[in-house]
């Protein structure tokens, strides 16, 4: 048997192998800093896979492995009803017949699905078809599938959750999904379960796991000959399947497997891809394949994905040497086919080639035939192509709802303080060393460019306005936000215009990445998920950069310690709530536009900018209120409060609104602004 080693050289190698961008040095430091944190992680973990010699240490491991997994992603859901599944149409090709399918993976929840089964009579091996992130789902692989199916398999191809007929946001009078397309979706419904300290695979690894049960119910399907295919985000699901299903018994995931050593920098997989803590937990990708092993897996890459042949390959040699420990080295093969993220036809027969051997006894064809190919309105299975036009259809959104209130137990406010302290939002109000890096002078006083690390190896920065006038000043901290408009001055704005008023200010820039750019709602969602995967909390982490901002003003020679406020809109106030929850150095708080509940955000399919404030399980015990009544008596001025579209809500007394927009909106002129006299009497 061959014994496990560390693969640091291995790793070594293969990151002088690549040149992609996914793998050059993190572009921005912040990025950096996690990757250092990452990079040790996945050290540790090595460390302890290099301890395992023998089939009962690898035995003991998977144990462990499976149980961890389980416990990120919140469980599987605890359900044995029945499927109700329904055939609504078929299509007749030559030698394979497509049914078009519909079966309850949970309780109304519809999964939309083709099976693909020969002509001919007769037990067939069944294959799980899981498509990757084209908005239109199943007909994605179909070239795949009704190879198969000429090959003498039966192919279940299915729509995962916001793709194809199950498009979670879909409005008839646009015709398309308002959260722009699948992935945004997927991040929406990610954000929501984090909430409840759950991950949203569980319902996309639990809809596979409710494809296999029909494919198993199908009487032309021989239920020990199960085999699972996919690329890209099909390629994640069927990782996942592949290492949590033992009916699975080959497995053939597509530009997806990749170690984190490479990956964490590089194009970070959604929400369903990658569960929460999985570095911190001591987890990488080859965990997933020496779950399963002996089972047969082929890993498959593409010389030009931004999922690496490196990456693919340094998950790929620590499995082989797994496998040398069940003598099973034969059972596990790595695939690079030709051109970008995809499967060419290369890589498509060597899928029909590992499946014909593994679950055909290696009799039949690998060589790939013309098929006819069907639009994705020929292979529809529901009439209008949605699945809520079912009667009493349910969404995704409503299924973690219905786990929050099953979950849900009030915290207290002792509590809620001592996870603030666990989550390291508290400063120890040690002054940090402040640099300033440009100064200007004015008539209405001076400006200073200042940076200081907020933790070891975080440095953030901001902007100081400081009065001509003598003596210890009021001082405001300002949390920095870049958006603005004719309505909405820019926070750059706002800070001079408090600075009229006699008092220093700090407008603060709390961490950020550069990410991934914009996509519609979400913002920069993946920085949040990359600290989530090493265990950090961005909003947490954020908050405590507005803290180190409060030590900055309370050391400085010209202000009062006794007279200290902050502000911040949008979701950036919840930052500015956690910190003021803990701290009562900040004496009132002024959040404008800011979101009035974060349970609010489990109440519909889509919102903006949750990913900037989700603390995993946070929901289930406290809301924004509770960092309110946290607070005691420092007031809150809270303006327009607003619901998770950034539309203000009417919600009593205890708030304030302007009027019409622009009415007081403009902060400018000081004199004419009620809203701003309120806050700095």
């Amino acid at each position: 048997m061959m014994k496990l080693t560390s693969i640091t050289l291995l790793y070594a190698a293969f990151v002088s192998l690549s040149s992609l961008p996914a793998q050059q040095p993190a572009p921005d430091p912040l990025l950096r800093w996690m990757d250092q944190i990452a990079q040790q992680q996945l050290q540790r973990r090595e460390n302890a896979i290099a301890k395992i010699h023998s089939v009962a240490d690898a035995e003991r491991r998977k144990q462990w492995v499976r149980k961890t997994l389980l416990s990120l992603i919140g469980g599987l859901p605890d359900y044995n009803g029945p499927l109700n599944p329904r055939i609504t149409g078929s299509i007749q090709s030559e030698s394979y017949t497509i049914e078009k399918v519909m079966f309850e993976s949970l309780p109304r929840f519809y999964v939309t699905a083709n099976l693909y089964r020969p002509s001919q009579p007769g037990r067939y091996p069944g294959v799980l078809l899981q498509a990757g992130h084209t908005q239109e789902g199943k007909p994605e692989g179909q070239r795949l599938a009704a190879n198969l199916a000429l090959k003498g398999f039966v192919v279940l191809a299915f729509d995962p959750v916001g793709q194809g007929e199950r498009e979670q946001t879909y409005d008839r009078r646009v015709d398309r999904p308002l959260a722009g397309w699948s992935v945004p979706e997927h991040i929406q419904a990610g954000a929501q379960n984090i909430l409840i300290g759950e991950s949203v695979a569980r319902y996309f690894i639990w809809d596979a796991k409710r494809a296999l049960d029909y494919l198993v119910s199908r009487p032309e399907v021989d239920p020990e000959r199960l085999g699972a295919v996919g690329c890209s985000g099909g390629g994640a699901l069927t990782t996942f399947i592949g290492a949590l299903d033992p009916r699975v018994k080959a497995v053939a995931p597509a530009c997806f497997v990749n170690s984190y050593r490479l990956l964490f920098t590089g194009p970070d997989p959604d929400s369903e891809m990658s569960p929460p803590n999985l570095l911190f937990s001591g987890l990488d990708m080859a965990d997933y394949i020496e779950l399963s092993a002996p089972t047969p897996w082929l890993i498959l890459a593409t010389d030009g994905d931004y999922f690496t042949p490196a990456g693919a390959r340094l998950v790929y040699e620590e499995a082989r040497r797994w496998f040398g420990l069940y003598d099973a080295e034969d059972k596990l093969r790595f695939f690079i086919g030709p051109g970008p993220h995809g499967t060419p036809l290369e890589t498509r027969e060597a899928i029909y080639e590992w499946m014909i051997r593994w679950l055909k006894n290696g009799k039949g064809d690998s060589h790939e035939q013309a098929v006819k190919l069907y639009t994705n309105a020929e292979l529809r299975v529901t009439p209008g192509g949605h699945v809520e036009d079912e009667p009493a259809s349910r969404k995704l959104y409503q299924l973690i709802s219905d786990e929050f209130h099953a979950r849900k137990r009030q915290g207290t406010i002792p509590e809620l303080l001592a996870e603030l302290r666990r989550l390291n939002v508290p400063s120890e109000g040690a002054p940090p060393e402040v640099r300033v890096s440009d100064e200007s002078n004015g008539p209405d006083g001076r400006r200073q460019h200042v940076n200081f690390e907020s933790e070891p190896g975080v440095e953030i920065g901001g902007k100081l306005y400081i009065p001509h006038s003598s003596g210890r000043k009021p001082a405001v901290l300002l949390v920095a936000d870049k958006t603005s408009n004719y309505w909405i001055p820019s926070t750059a704005s706002l800070a001079a215009t408090i600075s009229k008023t006699g008092r220093v200010v700090l407008e603060l820039e709390p961490r950020d990445s550069l990410g991934e750019g914009e996509r519609p709602f979400i913002g920069n969602w993946i920085t949040n998920a990359r600290a989530d995967q090493i265990g950090r909390n961005l909003p947490a982490m954020r908050a405590h950069d507005i803290l180190r901002g409060i030590d900055v003003l309370v050391a400085r020679n010209d202000v009062d310690p006794s007279s200290i406020r902050a502000v911040a809109r949008g979701v950036k106030g919840i930052w500015l709530l956690l910190a003021s929850a803990v701290d009562t150095r900040i004496g009132k708080v002024w959040l404008d536009r800011t979101p009035y509940s974060i349970r609010a955000a489990l109440e519909n399919s889509m919102n903006t900018d949750l990913f900037d404030a989700v603390i995993p399980g946070f929901a289930l015990h406290w809301d924004l209120n509770d960092l309110t009544n946290a607070m005691e008596n420092r007031p809150v001025l809270w303006t327009d409060p607003s619901n998770w579209m950034g539309h203000a809500v009417p919600l009593g007394s205890a708030f304030h609104y302007r009027t019409i927009i622009g009415d007081e909106t403009d902060l400018h002129d000081v004199q004419d602004n009620a809203f701003m006299n309120d806050f700095i009497r």
